[in-house]
């Protein structure tokens, strides 16, 4: 291979990755110096295959949408309404103008109702559930700790009278009556007398 072909050809070349079992990827590229491993997200708990929906158990419609999107809406029978023929399930989508895009949504809604139907506190919708009202109370508690913490910094005597003689000065300006302290001063606006 001529020499300016082969720098060419080595900068075009594809990553080249090893194959594993775990959610790890190792992936080795030739212009960077060394290999990194790259990770999958994945939840706490794994989802349950999604159930697959024969198309001689629904009933496909195509109905005139409404509400916003235009004239393009109002013109076009771009909504979806499918009915499930062994349960009665029907459902309708009009997200966007598109009737593919609806057609997919509408289909994968259909999915979901019968997963929650068949499988019910174990179906994806439920397990996506719970995973975010369990981060949205973690989020809540650190919230409500951080603040915790705020007012025991200050109810601790950092930002009060406690804990500085504050209390006794004023006691004793009370009695003595001539004895003239910096809380009064400060609420003289710094003036004598």
């Amino acid at each position: 291979m001529p020499p300016l072909l082969h720098g060419l050809s080595q900068r075009c070349l594809p990553a080249r990755t090893t194959l594993s079992t775990a959610p790890f990827r190792t992936v080795l590229h030739p212009l960077l110096p060394r290999a990194f491993t790259a990770t999958s997200l994945q939840l706490s708990k794994q989802m349950p295959p999604r159930r697959v929906i024969l198309d001689n158990e629904i009933i496909e419609n195509f109905l005139r949408g409404s509400g916003p999107g235009g004239q393009k809406i109002n013109k076009t029978s771009c909504a979806v309404q499918l009915k499930h023929l062994p349960t009665g399930i029907v459902v309708k989508c009009q997200e966007t103008r598109s009737r593919q895009q609806n057609r997919k949504i509408a289909r994968r809604l259909l999915g979901d109702r019968l997963e929650e139907l068949e499988l019910g506190e174990e179906s994806r919708t439920a397990v996506k559930g719970r995973e975010k009202s369990k981060k949205k109370k973690s989020a809540e508690k650190k919230r409500k700790r951080k603040y915790r913490a705020l007012e025991g910094k200050e109810a601790g005597g950092e930002g009060g009278l406690e804990g500085q003689g504050g209390e006794d000065a004023v006691d004793g300006v009370e009695e003595e009556g001539e004895k003239v302290t910096g809380g009064e001063k400060a609420a003289d606006g710094g003036k004598g007398g």
